[in-house]
């Protein structure tokens, strides 16, 4: 894992995947209770295999929220207006050019050589090869909350809202 990550959050968010994380690099967004929400993940494991998603939704409420969305036909309405609504298309262009830097950057500090080539390098938001094209909602929300700015994830955060569980944190167990 990154040298940024405290023990505490590697177990809450062990314990919110249900299994152990790829290796991550921070915790880049929080839910309400402070747990984390969002990591930034390194982008090959200790063995070189390629991880696509630069930016992972780990809090449950969230990628419930999310998955509704999608469900509902989300990716393929979110992409139409990406083509169709200019600062958004702009806005995932800005991100996908972001990503290919970020992975790059992270990249370096994975020690081994990548499985693939650096394949993944090229990729955009969610490990898309085409910057036009969506494929994932998590990663455009997980990079909206990750890095605010990005209008085209702040419209997926908003049609998903409500994002977090009104009564509380939904992931008790994760607690000390």
């Amino acid at each position: 894992m990154g040298a940024r990550v405290a023990a505490r959050d590697l177990a809450v968010v062990a314990t919110q995947l249900g299994r152990a994380p790829h290796p991550f690099e921070r915790v880049v967004a929080r839910c309400p209770w402070g747990r984390p929400a969002v990591v930034e993940n390194l982008p090959y494991d200790t063995t070189g295999r390629p991880f696509p998603t630069l930016f992972w939704a780990t809090c449950p409420s969230l990628v419930a929220a999310v998955a509704a969305l999608e469900s509902r036909g989300g990716v393929r309405a979110f992409e139409r207006r990406a083509a169709t609504e200019p600062d958004l298309g702009l806005s995932l262009r800005s991100a996908v050019t972001y990503e290919r830097r970020r992975r790059r950057a992270l990249a370096l500090r994975c020690g081994s050589g990548a499985r693939d080539g650096g394949a993944l390098l090229l990729t955009g938001v969610g490990g898309v090869r085409d910057p036009e094209r969506l494929k994932c909602l998590h990663a455009h929300a997980a990079h909206a909350l990750a890095r605010p700015r990005y209008t085209l994830g702040a419209a997926i955060l908003e049609a998903a809202a409500p994002l977090w569980n009104e009564g509380g944190c939904c992931d008790d167990e994760a607690v000390d």
